[in-house]
């Protein structure tokens, strides 16, 4: 996984670059008829239900907008929330606020959405063993963000991109030549470069399970696409060689029965590609 140092650069650079995005050579609107000594508060206003997200990233925002902005903070990340709620209070320079407004609520509106159905997952999951895990199936550019609030949410992140774990997936097997070329090869590249990361083989059979389980190394074993018998055999074949994730379309109506039969992990990309923005607003108290 990525180091706390890697995760707080990804932040700088998605909030530095969303303000570049967003203001450019100025804030033309607020220049135009907000005076620059004024001075004013705003609230974070929910108007909808669910996980809040991004409370912590919005203080990075105004930090980085005005340090002399003051926050106010009345819930943290993972609370539950209801329509009328309010999250902060934000006050100082109002050309302040206004810029880092936009900014603000696109990334909490969708770090709350994220958190909220991710929440839900984990409830389906209770008095299972079963964890969630996120995937690289994220909004370019936003990753760190959407991770976070995974977190917040109550799942885990798998890895986080394609440097800080090592997955061979069925394109890697059939370009490799194989699961043995595969696995030997990952085991002689980072041997030979002197990287320790943990390695995932995806199985797209009960065969695959077998000779995968051949090898020594493995962290864990993707069963992928599986039906639920398949799923529960591989389970057994795999007992504690290594851990067990299974993926491939599961939903809120599929979870459970998946959890129920014994995998460790469940990856699923709907908590972070299908998910519907929370209904929040910035207005002037």
């Amino acid at each position: 996984m990525i180091t706390k140092q890697q995760f707080n650069t990804e932040l700088d650079l998605i909030i530095s670059n969303a303000i570049r995005e967003d203001v450019g050579d100025g804030d033309h609107s607020s220049l135009a008829c907000i005076p620059e000594n004024a001075r004013g508060m705003a609230k974070l206003l929910v108007k909808d239900e669910g996980i809040i997200a991004g409370v912590e990233f919005a203080k990075l925002v105004f930090q980085y907008v005005d340090p002399d902005l003051t926050i106010e903070t009345i819930l943290e990340d993972g609370a539950a929330v209801s329509y009328g709620d309010i999250v902060f209070y934000v006050s100082g320079k109002s050309q302040s606020i206004l810029k880092a407004e936009r900014l603000v609520l696109n990334a909490m509106q969708r770090m709350s959405a994220i958190a909220t159905k991710t929440h839900s997952y984990m409830k389906l999951l209770e008095g299972t063993k079963t964890k969630v895990l996120d995937t690289r199936k994220t909004t370019p550019g936003i990753r760190a963000l959407e991770k976070w609030a995974v977190k917040i949410g109550g799942g885990e992140n798998h890895r986080f991109a394609l440097y800080d774990m090592i997955m061979i997936k069925d394109n890697h097997i059939d370009f490799a030549g194989g699961i043995e070329a595969a696995i030997s090869k990952t085991k002689n590249y980072l041997s030979e470069n002197d990287l320790d990361l943990k390695i995932i083989v995806e199985a797209r059979d009960l065969d695959e399970i077998r000779e995968i389980l051949k090898h020594d190394g493995v962290y864990r074993i993707l069963i992928d696409n599986f039906n639920y018998e398949d799923t529960r055999t591989a389970v057994t074949l795999i007992g504690d060689r290594c851990l067990t994730e299974s993926s491939g379309g599961i939903n809120e109506e599929t979870l459970r029965k998946y959890a129920e039969c014994g995998v460790d992990y469940i990856s699923t990309g709907a908590l972070t590609h299908s998910v519907y923005n929370m209904d929040l607003s910035l207005k002037a108290v």
